[in-house]
């Protein structure tokens, strides 16, 4: 029973105060005036009278009436009724305060002011929430008010006060209050259930379904909520309903349905809230931006852009909206029916609430299934203590990933529902009901409409029943005022009441109360159902166990085989168990299947069981979110402490010292669940046990009483409680208590366990999780963990200080302190026992880390486990170790293929091994961790040289818990290494492997580097073993540096000569001061001059005609050079020797090409206006139209205005400008008029001799193919519709002199006219030039090619033969860029789903291709301008980058003659190193070029080739094999071809020429060429065998970025065996090493697109028919022939076949009619390693006792080096006497061969060839060094049936040459004539 109200209250409009700002209220009676002890009156109650505040008005209003809410300190809601009235202000009231200071006057004015409205409310305070019968009180006190009744208002609110009625039971109680009036209140039968009306339905209406659904789910999440209306009493309303949604859940926040003005601040309160405010406040909650605003009255909700709401997870969100609209909407149905039901209509309003309810809480019990499962019961007596297990429920659910879930079991409101609902013995209600009984209902009828309405209406009718349990028959009886009433003028106030009256009522009421027998209130307790057990729930994400039977298979017998000690079939399990071990179910099959090898709590291991084990729970805890974290760890727990293995005696190390390395052992929570789930365990053990003394007590059976869940245990004894004496209730919470007590000291020494690292000096967890911070760690499940787990590292390299073994105890002490109180407390643990616990842990703690220093000790000194052996990589010859292996993990980085990706197949990365550090190369060498792929052997290497750029990495390493922290390792040559280290390998290591690649990297002197010091200085290898042993690292630098010194100092002493700086060092910011030259500090500078350097002049002139450039210039007419240095004069070009000191231009060649009437000393002054003295000079000339290129550096500022000098500018020095613009002039005029139809016509440019020369010698295939040059022009000087705007920007071009008479427009017109016509045919939309009739046109007799930046300002003259085209170009600043972009974007560092980083759109981004299409555009302007008549001079920066690129591939295209293997050679060491592009400076080869960077501009020329090759592959005697093998060895420093900047450094440092009478070692080659001339013999790999030029074809490729493809050196990668371009590595024959340093073998074939060397394993048909040729031949005893020679017999063959069938086949059209597609043989592939059968021989050795350099290359070539056969006689005419011998290999047990021996007497040597038409030497014996010549004796494996006499021996100072000659009189005649040459010697 209660009071329908507490308090009435009269609160008006308070004058006093209303001089100041707003109005306000005060309350002006309150009955009774003493509060009530149980109910204390609510303050402040003033402003909620009236909202928005208390103002007076001119206009006399209706009556209003709202319910506000108000919440007390001890969160009970008090209903505030208020019922507002308004009376007229009395003219007098307001003079009271302005007597003193104000005159008569203003008084009269204030009296006939308006007459003013204030308002006056009734208030009824009660804790009861009837809202009509409120309102009917309030309005009968108004009515006798208003209306004058005859009936004592004292009275009626005195009986109002002492109205007592039922609280619940669902009873009808009539009241009256003496004025004639009856009302029947109906209490609810069930008060637990709220009570709606129709507030939920009005709701639903004035909002819609899916703004309430948001509503619902942002209360529950603890959002901010706020209601707008312009209703007051409809804010009340949209609240209720809310929180009578959310049963059987209570709103735990603030709560205020009607807020009043003045408290407006309450809403940016940092707590959730539900709040509703009056809508004329709109205005101010602009600035809440994070509270979503409900509309009522315009049915919208707005949610802030920073919320986000979690919703409903499907398919229940589905299914509510679904049950809401059938509800609201029934018709929705029928809606498209023909015949629709008639009878179909909704509900009426309060029938429709209930029906919304009941589909809300048929939600609720769909979410909370199965909850009472999950409820741990910690303490039963005194009180219940219960707890929920989240974790456990989600997991049970399947709803481990529900956001929503999580976030409402989170809340405050579920915490609530558990204290209320937990207990398991107390009155049950509807929601208990059906969460116990109708769940397999609801979940049968889901997706049945019908079925789902019927539920929905039978719920409804509960809760209708609830709160009308009866019809209403009674009447109800309330005066109302009459019409208008409130209207009328005369009106009284409202009377001062008696309070006297008031009081006497309620005393005499209150003395009744006192003598009435107290009311009892029946509680029907009963033991609340549990409801199905979660056991049979089918999982909602639809995971059927059933569906990874085989991954569980797979777990059962990893685990099996363990245990049976079969490793070997455990380790090819193990990972494929690991990758099992991502799912749930396996993670629960691993426990499990654990817990069955568990016996008495205890299993002991050996070393390899007790690795794999921990290795599984590891892994189990890994990779996964930190719910399911919590759940393996739970189910892990019991075990880390059974699994052990023996160390020593009494030395005993358990699993859970090799797991701590999660951050789920730190989570309070975690170990809260734990114990509380242990405590609710033994509890109920002990009640079974009690009543199992008492059989009598209970009347099942003890089989049932075993089944019986805790808390159906706990219901037992809850129920009997109140029946057990005194003493047996204190002995029961004795054994409560002390269960509690001895689970928090087991729990004490678990938390010792895990949170002490087996190392006690470094504490991992404890520092890296604060543990301040853990208080807050336990009221949240979400751990700070990313993937779950942390891995500090154990060394104290990871920033860490050394921690004392005292401060690791006190903060493990400090946490399980936090932790023992948290659940004592809650638990109910007494003070005593609590501080007993306290003195306790010390004690523990220390005990525990004096064993784990025994086991610490033991384990150090126990052999690891055994990890697989370091495979050993091969070395090329003169490569040696500098590091031992560093055992390592290969991680995957963000290339696909080797991991699976969308190829499939096993995963070949990662894998373990180790990385080596040679003097060459890093390497990495090991096998796949994957035990699918693990037979293979994976190497990843690049030379030291490419290294580009190294990184840290932390990469936590899935399945193996030892890894450290990793390097990212990058190579210029397109390769990427993540490696993480081995736990063995020491951090110290780590650093000197850092530091060695560091210096290989950039040596101090280019002498240091692997192509000079290859083979000659033994190096001290680090040992990685044994730390103690290790030099310093300071000691390994000396040791390096000492032997580079050798070197260095060896070659000084043979040569005097000084080491060069870099151009860095001598250039000064100008550039101009290059003449300084820095010296070795060991040489002295006096002993260096240039002339003792380069010897004399006749010797260097000597040399420099060998040089193979100028045999190119022979060929193409550029003059010639005898070695008496005469010249012809009637060529229009010379060698000249200005440069043959280096003294006009240090980066220039000694012989340059000018022309014949320009004097060397002219050439000096003409220099000094280009950068770095790179004046202009011609490189090529094309025969047909006598055109020249011509190369030189761009002009120097200052000589750009000389050169081009504007009529108004006045030159500084007019005589010394004069005179070099006029030496230039001439220069230019001397080259155009070197052009035939130029110069015939006295230096003008008609259109006659234009024609004459040039255009008549065209055939018409070559008019086809003309492209028109002003299309070419226009895109290269920017574009093709804006030219002329870019024109006028960039400045006026025209000729040499300076003209006031052309305008921006006329140039553009002149230039495009002059260059192409007047023809504007497009290109074709494929890039090529378009087809268009040839244009005979005057064209410029010179083009110069010059940047735009370079010339601006300056104006042309037209009657000049010369135009400059300024173009746009790239630096190399821009190339370096683009190049980082390009390696990133080919070899990602990592996977990224990000579609910004995609490959195509990270390689756009890097601009390569754009600059390939630039350079390729320009390019192919110049050849057809060279290919029209007109010479062209490219003038680009400093002249040795783009220019360089340019005028090769211009050159390339243009003659077919650099398309061979011998003319690119040509063209490479013409244009690329003897005109001196700084490949040293450019590839950062040494340290004082590293802070430069790594600009591949050779790289990017190649990539050009390789597009040329690609749109043009019959046109290439060389292979795309050949370009991948240059971009690759120009960066490695293998050979000593590419370093230095220009051969004025190489003559410095001997490299150009060889001494005389040096021997070079045979297995290691200076000379990149020398190694392709010996391959090349061997192998046709860098053979195209498509090559079928045809004669004289210029070559247009196509440009645009459309038809540029990637270039496959960038992101295809060999796994099998590294880099496929040391041919030695990769195709010798393999040494025979033992078993247990080769990886394992086997039959399979495997061919897979990362790991194969596709072209080995699937070679071309040419290349295996020739493969399979030699090994026939060799099997039949014959001397197999050179590979090149089968093919030009067959293609001989193939002709005569052809022309005598009669058929008239081009060399193409023979070529394709093989069987080979034309794609197939446009690309380079690898000859074929047969399993059985010889090889193709593809040693570099050779036989002879001492190598030269080959006589000739591959295609008949003479060798550069050794250059008879141009300046001497014939070799031919030196054949004293040649025949066949058998020669015996130098070893002991090689073979006799057969060999072709040719005696030499003029060069005095014995030369020997494979077959006499062979023209390539094999060996030669220098007669000088025989010693004597005799008959020998026939040895082992000599050829049979030879008489013993044939054999001879040649003895030299070296060795002992054995021949065989065929019979006995060849071998006399051989040894005379050997005698003969040694007598004339």
């Amino acid at each position: 029973m209660a009071r329908l109200a507490d308090y009435f209250v009269l609160v008006g409009y308070d004058h006093d105060k209303r001089g100041s700002g707003d109005g306000q209220g005060r309350i002006i009676q309150r009955f009774p005036e003493k509060e009530w002890e149980d109910n204390p009156f609510p303050q402040g109650i003033q402003l909620f009278c009236q909202p928005s505040g208390w103002h007076l008005v001119l206009e006399r209003k209706s009556p209003n009436f709202f319910v506000a809410v108000l919440t007390d300190i001890n969160s009970e809601r008090h209903y505030c009724a208020c019922f507002t009235f308004w009376e007229a202000v009395e003219s007098s009231q307001p003079q009271k305060n302005h007597t003193n200071d104000v005159d008569d006057e203003e008084d009269s004015k204030f009296v006939q002011a308006p007459q003013l409205f204030a308002p006056k409310s009734l208030v009824l305070v009660s804790q009861l929430d009837h809202t009509e019968v409120f309102r009917n009180c309030l309005g009968l006190i108004y009515t006798i008010y208003i209306d004058s009744l005859n009936f004592p208002l004292e009275s009626v609110i005195g009986n109002l006060l002492t109205c007592i009625i039922p609280i619940t039971g669902g009873s009808q109680r009539t009241i009256s209050l003496g004025a004639g009036d009856r009302q029947v209140i109906q209490t609810p039968v069930n008060d637990a259930l709220p009570v709606s009306g129709c507030s939920v339905a009005l709701l639903l209406k004035q909002l819609g379904i899916n703004n309430v659904l948001e509503l619902f789910c942002a209360a529950l999440t603890e959002h901010k909520i706020l209601f707008l209306s312009s209703s007051y009493q409809r804010l009340t309303e949209a609240c209720r309903a809310l929180l009578a949604l959310m049963f059987p859940l209570k709103y735990s926040f603030t709560y205020i349905p009607i807020l009043p003005a003045q408290l407006l601040e309450v809403l940016s309160s940092p707590t959730p809230f539900i709040i509703g405010i009056h809508s004329s406040f709109r205005a101010e909650m602009q600035d809440l931006l994070d509270v979503i605003v409900a509309d009522l009255d315009g049915g919208t909700v707005l949610i802030p852009e920073c919320i986000h709401i979690s919703v409903l997870p499907e398919p229940h969100l589905l299914q509510t909206q679904t049950a809401l609209s059938m509800v609201l909407d029934p018709e929705l149905e029928y809606a498209d029916y023909a015949f629709p039901p008639s009878s179909m209509s909704a509900s009426s309003m309060k029938f429709q609430d209930k029906e919304i309810r009941a589909v809300f809480l048929r939600l609720f019990a769909q979410l909370f299934q199965g909850y009472r499962w999950c409820l741990q019961i910690i303490r039963i007596h005194p009180e219940p203590v219960i707890r929920f297990h989240k974790v456990a429920f989600l997991a049970q659910r399947g709803l481990l990933d529900v956001d929503f879930l999580t976030k409402v079991l989170e809340g405050m409101a579920f915490a609530r529902f558990v204290s209320e609902r937990g207990s398991p013995y107390r009155p049950c209600d509807l929601f208990d009901e059906l969460v116990a009984n109708e769940i397999e209902r609801i979940r049968s009828e889901e997706g049945n409409a019908q079925k789902v309405l019927k539920h929905v209406k039978e719920i409804s009718e509960q809760l209708h029943r609830n709160e009308n349990p009866y019809p209403a028959v009674a009447m109800h009886k309330i005066q109302k005022p009459k019409e208008g009433s409130h209207l009328r003028v005369q009106q009284n106030t409202f009377p001062h009441l008696d309070e006297g009256t008031v009081q006497w009522i309620i005393d005499q009421a209150t003395a009744k109360l006192k003598n009435a027998p107290p009311a009892v209130k029946a509680e029907m307790k009963c033991m609340v159902p549990m409801g199905p057990p979660s056991a049979t729930m089918i999982d909602q994400n639809g995971i059927v166990l059933a569906n990874s039977a085989r991954r569980l298979e797979v777990v059962r017998n990893c685990i099996t085989y363990i245990f049976e000690n079969k490793m070997l079939e455990a380790k090819k399990l193990l990972p494929a168990m690991l990758r099992a071990l991502k799912g749930r179910a396996a993670r629960q099959c691993l426990t499990q299947e654990l817990n069955s090898h568990v016996l008495q709590n205890r299993a002991v291991l050996d070393n390899q069981q007790f690795d794999y084990i921990v290795r599984m729970m590891n892994c189990a805890l890994q990779d996964c979110t930190p719910l399911d974290e919590h759940l393996v760890a739970a189910a892990l727990l019991p075990l880390v402490t059974a699994f052990c293995r023996k160390l020593g005696s009494g030395v005993t190390q358990f699993a859970y010292s090799c797991i701590q390395e999660h951050l789920v052992w730190t989570n309070l929570q975690f170990w809260e669940a734990m114990f509380y789930s242990d405590v609710q365990n033994h509890i109920r053990a002990l009640y079974l046990e009690v009543d199992g003394d008492h059989p009598s007590e209970t009347g099942c059976n003890s089989v049932e009483k075993q089944q019986r869940s805790a808390l159906e245990v706990a219901a037992e004894q809850l129920r009997m409680w109140p029946t057990r004496s005194k003493e047996k209730q204190q002995e029961l919470i004795d054994k409560e208590e002390s269960i509690v007590y001895s689970q928090a000291i087991h729990y004490g020494n678990r938390l010792t366990y895990l949170l002490l690292p087996l190392d006690t000096s470094k504490n991992r967890l404890l520092r890296s999780t604060a543990v301040g911070d853990l208080e807050s760690v336990s009221n949240s499940f979400v751990t700070n963990s990313i993937a779950g787990s942390v891995a500090e590292s154990y060394d104290t390299e990871s920033g860490f200080e050394d921690a004392e073994t005292s401060d690791v105890a006190n903060s493990v002490v400090r946490f399980i302190n936090r932790f023992v109180d948290k659940v004592c407390t809650e638990s109910g643990v007494s003070n005593d026992h609590l501080k007993a616990l306290h003195a306790n842990l010390p004690d523990i703690v220390q005990m525990h880390i004096e064993t784990l220093d025994a086991v610490h000790r033991e384990s150090k000194r126990h052999p690891p486990i055994q990890k697989p052996k370091l495979l050993r990589p091969a070395l090329l010859v003169g490569e040696e170790l500098v590091m031992e292996g560093l055992r390592v993990n290969l991680i995957p980085d963000g290339r696909e293929e080797s991991v699976g990706g969308s190829l499939g197949g096993p995963p070949i990365l990662p894998a373990e091994g180790a990385i080596f550090l040679t003097t060459y190369r890093i390497i990495f060498k090991g096998a796949p961790i994957e035990t699918l792929a693990g037979e293979q052997t994976v190497i990843r290497s690049f030379p030291v040289a490419s290294f580009a750029k190294e990184k840290k990495i932390n990469q936590q390493s899935r399945t193996d818990q030892d890894s450290q922290d990793g390097l990212q390792l990058r190579s210029s040559t397109f390769q990427l290494m993540k490696i993480t280290f081995d736990e063995e390998v020491a951090s110290e290591m780590v650093e000197i492997f850092r530091k060695h690649i560091h210096k290989l990297r950039y040596p101090q002197y280019v002498q240091s580097t692997f192509a000079f010091t290859v083979g000659q200085s033994p190096k001290q290898v680090v040992e990685s073993k044994q730390k103690e042993k290790n030099p310093s690292l300071r000691t390994m630098s000396k040791n390096i540096m000492k032997n580079a010194k050798k070197t260095i100092g060896r070659q000084y002493v043979t040569r005097k000569k000084y080491t060069p700086p870099t151009w860095d060092q001598r250039a000064t910011p100008h550039g101009d001061n290059l003449d300084q030259i820095s010296v070795s500090e060991e040489i002295e500078q006096s002993a260096l001059t240039l002339s003792t350097t380069i010897r004399s002049d006749k010797s260097t002139m000597s040399h420099m005609v060998e040089r193979a450039c100028c045999r190119d210039y022979q060929r193409l007419g550029l003059g010639t050079l005898s070695n008496s240095l005469t010249r012809s004069k009637n060529e229009p070009f010379r060698i000249t020797t200005v440069n043959r000191m280096y003294s006009v231009c240090r980066s220039y060649p000694s012989l340059l090409i000018i022309p014949q009437s320009i004097q060397d000393s002219t050439m000096q002054r003409i220099s000094r206006c280009y950068r770095q003295n790179r004046f202009p000079v011609v490189c090529w000339r094309n025969s047909r139209t006598k055109a020249v290129l011509l190369r030189s550096a761009g002009l120097h500022g200052k000589s750009v205005v000389g050169l081009f000098k504007s009529q108004n500018a006045p030159a500084a020095d007019p005589s010394q400008t004069d005179s070099t613009s006029l030496a230039q002039e001439k220069y230019l005029q001397a080259v155009i008029n070197s052009m035939p139809h130029y110069a015939d016509t006295g230096g003008r440019n008609t259109l006659s001799g234009f024609t004459s020369a040039h255009m008549n010698s065209s055939d018409s295939s070559d008019k086809q193919r003309q492209p028109k040059i002003s299309v070419l022009m226009k895109q290269v000087m920017g574009g093709k519709e804006e030219m002329t705007n870019t024109f006028s920007r960039g400045g006026k071009w025209g000729s040499m002199r300076g003209s006031g008479r052309l305008s921006a427009y006329s140039l553009n017109s002149d230039v495009g006219l002059r260059l192409a016509g007047k023809d504007t045919l497009s290109p074709q939309a494929n890039g090529g030039p378009s087809d268009s009739h040839y244009l005979r046109q005057p064209r410029a007799g010179l083009y110069i090619i010059g940047e735009k930046s370079q010339l601006k300002g300056a104006k042309q003259d037209p009657s000049q033969q010369w135009e400059v085209v300024p173009i746009d170009i790239f630096d190399a600043r821009h190339v370096k860029t683009s190049f980082k972009k390009l390696m990133k974007a080919c070899v990602p560092s990592s996977s990224s789903t990000d579609p910004n980083q995609s490959y195509y759109r990270s390689l756009e981004e890097s601009d390569w291709l754009s600059q390939l299409h630039k350079l390729l555009q320009v390019s192919v302007l110049v050849v057809e301008l060279l290919d029209n008549g007109s010479s062209v001079l490219i003038s680009l920066e400093d002249g040795w980058d783009v220019t360089t690129q340019v005028v090769s591939l211009v050159q390339l295209l243009s003659d077919q003659h650099y398309r061979t293997l011998e003319g690119f050679r040509l063209l490479v060491e013409k244009e690329w190193l003897s005109f001196g592009h700084r490949f040293s400076h450019r590839g950062a080869q040494t340290m004082a070029s590293q802070s430069s960077g790594f600009t591949p501009v050779f790289l990017q020329f190649l990539d050009c080739v390789h597009q040329i090759h690609l749109q043009f592959p019959m046109e290439f005697e060389f292979s795309l094999h050949y370009l991948k093998f240059l971009a690759y060895h120009y960066v490695s420093n293998r050979f000593r071809t590419f370093l230095l900047d220009s051969d004025h450094e190489r003559i410095e440092l001997g490299l150009m020429y060889e001494e005389k009478g040096e021997k070079k070692n045979q297995h290691t080659y200076k000379s990149v060429w020398d190694y392709i001339d010996r391959l090349s013999k061997k192998t046709p790999v860098f053979f195209n065998y498509l090559y079928a030029p045809e004669d004289g074809e210029v070559l247009r490729p196509y440009g645009n970025i459309s038809n540029l493809k990637v270039w496959d050196y960038y992101t295809h990668e060999t796994l099998s065996e590294g880099p496929p371009y040391d041919w030695e590595l990769v195709y010798s024959r393999r040494e025979q090493v033992d078993d247990g340093e080769r990886a394992p073998r086997t039959q399979r074939k495997i061919v897979w697109p990362c790991y194969d060397n596709q072209n080995k394993t699937e070679p071309d048909a040419i290349s295996k028919l020739l493969e399979e040729m030699q090994s026939l031949e060799s099997e039949l005893g014959q001397v197999p022939d050179k590979w090149k020679e089968t093919w030009d017999k067959i293609k001989t063959t193939q002709r005569t076949e052809s022309k005598q069938e009669g058929k008239h086949l081009s060399s193409s059209s023979l070529l394709m009619s093989s069987s080979l597609s034309h794609h197939r043989r446009s690309q380079c592939v690898y000859l074929h390693e047969a399993a059985v059968g010889s090889t193709l021989n593809l040693s570099l050795d050779t036989d002879s006792s001492t190598t030269s350099t080959p006589s000739s290359g591959v295609m008949g070539r003479k060798s550069t080096s050794t250059l008879y056969s141009q300046f001497q006689t014939s070799e031919s005419e030196h054949r004293s006497y040649e025949g066949i011998l058998y020669k015996r290999g130098g070893a002991l047990l090689k073979a006799w061969k057969p060999r072709w021996f040719v005696l030499d007497k003029t060069k005095h040597q014995l030369r020997y060839y494979d077959s006499k038409s062979d023209t390539d030497v094999k060996g030669i014996v220098d007669l000088t060094e025989v010693e004597s010549v005799t008959l020998g004796t026939a040895t082992l494996g000599a050829p049979k049936n030879i008489e013993d006499k044939a054999f001879f021996d040649l003895k030299t100072t070296k060795r002992v040459y054995n021949f065989c000659a065929q019979d006995s009189q060849s071998a006399q005649q051989w040894i005379d004539k050997i005698q003969s040459c040694l007598s004339d010697a």
